[in-house]
This record gives C-alpha cells, structure tokens and sequence, in this order.
C-alpha cells in the first residue's frame, strides 16, 4: 500500500506543460465563440429598440384616435400614461408604465409635428453610437442609404 501512496502523490497536481495546453485550447475556443454571441448581443438590443419604438407608436396612434390630436413635443410622451387635463377622451393609460430609456440608456427622441413625418410623428433611438443623426439611428421613418 505504501508504493501505491507515493505513485498517487506524484500525480496529484498538473504539471506546468499540461495548463499550457488546457489555457491555449480555452483561448482558442473564446476566440472563436465570444464574437459570434458579441454580435447576437447587439443585434438583440436593435430589435428591442425597434420593438419599442412600435409600440410607442400602436400608443400615440390610439391617444390620437381618442383625442383627435397628438401630443405636443413638449408635452412629451407622460401623457401616454398620465391623463392631461386638457383630454376630454382620453381613455389611457395607453402604456402600462412610464417610457424608459432605449437598450443603451439613452432616452427616445419624440417630436411632434415630425420632421420626417410630415403628417405625423418622429420617434427614434440614437442607437449604440448615443448619437443622433448618425447610420446607426432606430426611427419610425424611412431612410434611404
């Protein structure tokens, strides 16, 4: 029993050459694998923005429906879920809670009259960049590339 000891003690740690292979083997997976979901990740977070900003919009279509206007830029998109005092019709909340902030932490930018949609409303996300005006812009409009 004694020899069967010292045989299992000699081969308790890993030796130095063997967590050089399991790390290059790691690093190369990583390299192969984390830009694939890098990219999942982005992509997710436009559809997000892209989702919300639909459904903001199904809202002020049905405040405009009822109220026969749509909501001011400066009155904002508060009114949404808070009735104004001005709205006779108004049969909200048209949203379940207050509009948060687009999947990079910026605020969505609402103008009403729109800019871009003459008979209507802009609504848009600065996107990853947090900039507006840049190709990376969310918008319920067109735009042409």
């Amino acid at each position: 029993m004694t020899t069967m000891r010292k045989r299992m003690a000699g081969r308790r740690a890993f030796s130095l050459v063997e967590m050089l292979l399991v790390l290059v083997i790691l690093a190369t997976l990583a390299a192969i694998v984390v830009p694939r979901f890098a990219g999942r990740s982005e992509q997710a977070k436009e559809t997000a923005a892209r989702t919300q900003i639909t459904s903001i919009g199904t809202a002020l279509d049905a405040f405009e429906v009822d109220n026969g206007y749509y909501p001011t830029s400066a009155d904002g998109l508060g009114l949404l879920v808070e009735r104004p005092a001005t709205a006779t019709n108004w049969r909200g909340p048209y949203l379940k809670s207050q509009i948060g902030n687009d999947p990079w932490g910026n605020p969505y930018i609402y103008e009403y009259p729109g800019q871009n949609n003459a008979d209507g409303y802009d609504l848009s996300s600065a996107g990853p960049d947090g900039r507006h005006g840049t190709d990376d812009d969310i918008t319920n409009w067109a735009t042409t590339n």
